[in-house]
């Protein structure tokens, strides 16, 4: 079946209502899912603490160093030297004799962290994983179930292979999404949320100078979203129209073999395989062009942050342990932005998806019961066709006319 000309022309309206309502399948598997998302907290809590204990060695790497040279200096110095450095008497001996086993106790405390970090990603990522292919379970019984009930003429205006590729494909990308899409999606606020928190404790002056670079990403992602949802429904679209042709030839092949008719569905896969590959390209340039973009943004904040901090430490307004923290939490805020592009493309894929996978549940049937109908019971006898008219849909035209029999 073939879209005429003036609907394949218009653009489709962008819209995530169909996905947000494919999300709330999750609640059937509430237990498991509220399991995963908290072994998401637990495991981005233990990532954000391994920055904290990399200051911590550093600090006390280059605090027992300078103690070491403190020692060289004659006594009466001492105490005009531990003024300028800001430091007590009892933080310099705690310095001189203490560095050591701040270097081990922080270094086991990141195994550690490290070890909560990996197993409770695997818990998360199995148990998001095991919901998600429930969700996909039951998607493809009801798709199953409706198409079992729907009325012929549905059949009639509907190719078998696209029918094939909403309740396989479809669905495969809804549950991606709802299995890595949304956990990435939660994994990237709380990350983000936690690590700017901590870095306005630890310098509120550098942390204002990332801030603007944020609402620009977000702005590029969601402009992005925005022109290629419509993107992945053509795709989608002509995915259905590929497989229909090749679901047909497949059936039909003793008739094509028949009236020789290989060279003419040969030509019309191959053209539909054009359109299919020809609309991939387009969402793949649109993507092609979005990250070297965003990673652009997130360079020239890296730049301000090292220019900035670097004065900092010059000034002796920050630590060399502070700057290696404020470091790694810099990347903490950057690689959940870079990772929007990602959840942003499986999102659009999933919401195209989740259209035509409800486009078939909630489709109604043409041949229904009436209101209180009595059901059939066990009956016994003969059928009598009294005048009887029939057709598939109203508009078509009657297979049967004013038959008795």
């Amino acid at each position: 079946m073939t879209m005429p000309r003036s609907k394949r022309g218009k653009r489709q309206k962008t819209s995530f209502k169909p996905l947000w309502r494919a999300v709330t399948y999750v609640g059937h598997y509430k237990n498991m899912t509220l399991l995963a998302y908290a072994a998401i907290f637990v495991s981005v809590a233990a990532q954000l603490m391994v920055p904290q204990m990399v200051q911590m060695i550093l600090d006390a790497v280059t605090n027992g160093m300078i103690a070491q040279q403190l020692a060289n200096i004659p006594s009466q110095f001492l105490p005009m030297a531990l003024e300028k450095l800001g430091w007590t008497m009892a933080q310099y001996d705690q310095f001189s004799n203490n560095a050591e086993t701040a270097i081990f106790w922080s270094a086991g405390l990141i195994v550690a962290f490290a070890v909560a970090r990996a197993g409770f990603s695997f818990a998360q990522t199995f148990l998001s994983q095991v919901m998600s292919q429930n969700v996909a379970f039951d998607f493809r019984n009801e798709l199953y179930a409706k198409i079992q009930r729907l009325s012929f003429s549905y059949h009639d205006r509907n190719q078998t292979g696209q029918l094939m590729v909403r309740a396989t494909d479809d669905v495969e990308k809804v549950r991606r999404f709802i299995g890595q899409g949304m956990v990435m999606a939660l994994q990237a606020v709380i990350m983000l949320t936690g690590t700017l928190i901590i870095l306005f404790l630890t310098n509120a002056k550098l942390t204002l100078i990332i801030l603007p670079i944020m609402p620009i990403a977000l702005f590029m992602f969601m402009v992005f979203g925005k022109i290629t949802q419509p993107m992945f429904v053509e795709v989608q679209r002509r995915l259905s129209r590929l497989n229909a042709i090749l679901q047909e030839n497949m059936a039909g092949i003793k008739v094509v073999k028949a009236f020789a008719r290989n060279p003419e569905e040969k030509a019309k896969f191959e053209r539909s395989a054009d359109d299919y590959m020809a609309q991939q390209l387009k969402v793949v340039r649109i993507f092609s062009f979005l990250f070297p973009i965003v990673f652009l943004v997130v360079n020239l904040g890296q730049a301000a942050v090292l220019y900035f901090g670097g004065k900092q430490i010059i000034y002796g307004d920050l630590t060399l342990g502070q700057w290696q923290k404020f470091s790694l939490y810099l990347v903490y805020v950057f690689f959940p932005l870079g990772q929007l592009g990602f959840i942003i493309s499986q999102m659009s894929q999933a919401a195209a998806s989740a259209k035509r996978i409800f486009d078939i549940l909630d489709a109604r049937n043409e041949v229904v019961e009436k209101p209180h109908a009595i059901e059939l019971s066990t009956i016994e006898g003969c059928v009598t066709f009294d005048d009887v008219t029939f057709r598939y849909y109203p508009e078509g035209e009657p297979v049967l006319s004013h038959v008795s029999f």
